[in-house]
């Protein structure tokens, strides 16, 4: 087989293959014994149809969708030979079949163009450091002894230390109920923060049977308009539950850690390195998405537009499943256009970091894949095997490979600590959330 890999553009490549009629006969061959089981003629059995009357017949439309088969095993002979990896669907054009002589044709894809990777070494980025502050640990424990609390039943409301049930009627202005806008059985604690002051001002002194009104104001665009409504309630009271909140002693604490602390000092540091694991987290999250878009920008390039289409869809098709799997209602146009500057983002990304595996001879390998399993297999109980694998036909060799090109770049960046509050601070004020 003679074959040639040609250059078209940055991103675009087309392998030439030149095939003798010695090399296609046994496909052309088999194309006709799987054909004459198929085919029905009258005078034979189905399948014992003579192969000359079946190639006088047929022989044009066999040997027709046969060359075109065979052109496709060849395309991903060569594929797999020279190691290119086409990112869209390739298109045959070109071919020229010649019985008894040859066949030839072109197949024409996309790959990801190589590009010339600069800056993407000893870079110096920011990274914020988090401060575990003292009255996010009380703020953790008034949470944590909430979320324990106790209800009895109770006659009257004397405080917001309750818990109401209510039955909703919406009315107009004047008082009159609107029909088909009445809800029941509303849980309302109040101590939450986010309930509405009307509620909590309203209910006080209030007594099981009692009702009360209150009223609330919607803001919301749409499009480039503001639109205001005005929503009056009236809350009917069907139980009160006094809400207990325990005390912090030996017995809540071990009930609440599970037993990983057993006072409030042994709480508290609990509670303080759970937020150090956290924050050291999310710094590191920061700082690595930081020192990539730096490398994304210091390397800008047009990727190729059917790549950042194809990411473009798996995107929008893992918002969707997300959706139907929360059984939410999703936006899709919304989403869409929302994803696309991430869908060009991601392109750009995966695409500098094959160059920079290539250009630091970062690789993965079966070794690589091997110890990920004996990792993985100590603790789910699956076989190596198995999950060796799982790894290779879910393409987990690009995660790897993509967390090691990572932890190289890390380890080639200086790291520049700043306070966490002034960062977030200045990204709100220059318009930017924190990645």
């Amino acid at each position: 087989m003679e074959y040639k890999v040609n250059q078209i553009e940055d991103s675009i490549q087309e392998i030439e293959v030149n095939l003798t009629y010695e090399e296609i006969l046994p496909d052309i061959e088999k194309a006709y014994e799987e054909e004459r089981e198929k085919i029905t003629i009258d005078g034979f059995r189905k399948g014992k149809a003579p192969l000359s009357l079946i190639k006088k017949l047929y022989g044009k439309l066999i040997e027709h969708e046969a060359t075109e088969k065979i052109a496709n095993k060849k395309f991903w002979e060569i594929v797999d030979k020279e190691k290119i990896t086409p990112i869209n669907t390739p298109v045959l054009s070109d071919i020229n079949y010649i019985k008894g002589d040859k066949l030839t044709f072109k197949i024409k894809y996309e790959i990801n163009p190589k590009i010339d990777i600069k800056n993407y070494k000893n870079l110096e980025i920011e990274k914020p450091i988090f401060n575990v502050k003292d009255e996010e640990i009380e703020k953790e424990i008034e949470y944590l002894l909430n979320s324990n609390a106790i209800y009895e039943p109770a006659e009257k409301i004397d405080n917001n230390y309750y818990r109401i049930t209510v039955n909703l009627q919406r009315v107009g202005q004047a008082g009159i109920p609107i029909i088909g806008q009445r809800t029941e059985n509303i849980l309302i604690d109040l101590t939450d923060e986010r309930v509405n002051k009307q509620i909590i001002d309203n209910s006080f002194g209030k007594k099981v049977g009692d009702k009360f009104p209150f009223h609330f104001v919607d803001e919301h665009y749409h499009g480039e308009n503001l639109h205001r409504e005005e929503y009056h309630y009236e809350a009917e009271i069907t139980k009160i539950e006094r809400k207990i909140i325990p005390e912090a002693n030996e017995e809540t604490v071990k009930k609440i850690t599970n037993g990983k602390a057993i006072n409030l000092d042994e709480w508290k540091n609990l509670i303080r390195n759970n937020f150090i694991e956290y924050y050291n987290y999310q710094s590191d999250e920061i700082f690595t998405n930081n020192l990539l878009n730096e490398i994304v920008k210091n390397n800008d390039f047009s990727p190729p537009p059917s790549f950042v289409e194809n990411m473009h869809k798996r995107l929008v098709e893992y918002e969707k499943e997300k959706a139907r799997r929360l059984k939410q209602v999703m936006d899709e146009k919304l989403i869409d256009e929302y994803l696309k500057p991430k869908a060009l983002w991601n392109a750009k990304w995966q695409i500098i970091l094959e160059n920079i595996a290539n250009a630091e001879n970062i690789t993965v390998d079966d070794t690589d894949l091997e110890k990920l399993a004996k990792e993985e297999s100590e603790s789910t109980g699956i076989s190596v095997e198995k999950l060796i694998k799982y790894y290779k036909d879910t393409n987990r060799q690009y995660s790897i490979l993509e967390e090691k090109v990572i932890n190289f770049l890390k380890q080639n960046t200086k790291v520049k600590e700043v306070d966490a509050e002034k960062y977030l601070r200045d990204k709100k004020e220059n318009g930017n959330e924190a990645d």
